[in-house]
């Protein structure tokens, strides 16, 4: 008799994910929210941004009980709305490794995780973390993704080194809400869609393919690191750019992004 899946059998990574997501940004997260806290590690810290502290909450969600932005977290209700409605037995399994926890991204020392906003939440099924970096998804996870991708969150498992337990509001919703005011009057202007250091992605990917076609030797990882920061700067001094190691129109139309 062929065995019936269960939600914690991994399986590919869908192809079809976060359609028209990219994850948020660390110039929008700063320009936007401002800086959590002065100092990070690998340590789950405390914000201290007293703007940012004031907009934290800790709320149930329905099946577990988080602290994140306030925003985030009334997102994250609606989605485990739906999840409960329409994906019962996942929503049933669902536990969380933690939301907000500001920090540097697993393995990094230059890229702020978007937990440290409260922005981001971690997911395990019957308290069975995913396994990040092996290309692979929880079942149950593929199949609540679309859900979370519907209400603009950003699906991890689309990183260049797949994270499929992550979760985070997605550039475009930081945006949304920003429009929208709900940041309070604190909020800083709307920044341009750049790319610069601690960003981290397929477009971070993308951007090292271009610059080791133009000579530089990176690994084409998806981090947005020093190595990365330097690389763009020395593109830039070649072409006659502003040298700011950031990744705005001009460096992306000259590098043929």
């Amino acid at each position: 008799m062929e065995r019936i899946m269960a939600i914690t059998d991994l399986i590919n990574i869908p192809s079809n994910i976060n359609r028209g997501l990219n994850s948020a940004r660390q110039i929008t997260m700063l320009s936007l929210l401002g800086n959590p806290r002065g100092n990070y590690d690998q340590v789950c810290r405390p914000v201290t941004n007293a703007r940012l502290r004031a907009l934290m909450v800790t709320r149930s969600v329905g099946p577990f009980r988080v602290t994140g932005l306030l925003p985030a977290v009334e997102s994250l209700t609606a989605v485990m709305t739906d999840i409960e409605n329409e994906e019962a037995e996942v929503f049933a399994a669902l536990g969380t490794a933690g939301m907000q926890c500001a920090r540097f991204v697993r393995r990094s020392t230059t890229a702020i995780s978007n937990h440290s906003w409260g922005t981001a939440i971690d997911l395990n099924l019957n308290g069975q973390l995913d396994d990040p970096g092996n290309g692979k998804t929880q079942r149950g996870l593929a199949q609540i993704a679309p859900i979370f991708n519907r209400h603009k969150w950003y699906w991890g498992a689309g990183f260049p080194r797949e994270d499929a337990m992550h979760f985070e509001l997605s550039d475009q919703k930081i945006r949304e809400l920003h429009a929208d005011g709900v940041f309070g009057a604190g909020g800083g202007n709307l920044p341009d869609a750049d790319l610069s250091l601690g960003d981290r992605g397929r477009q971070v990917a993308l951007l090292q393919e271009k610059l080791n076609a133009n000579g530089a030797d990176l690994e084409v990882d998806g981090e947005f690191g020093r190595g990365t920061l330097a690389a763009v700067m020395a593109f830039q001094a070649a072409n006659g750019l502003t040298v700011d190691g950031v990744v705005g129109p001009r460096t992306r139309r000259a590098l043929g992004m």
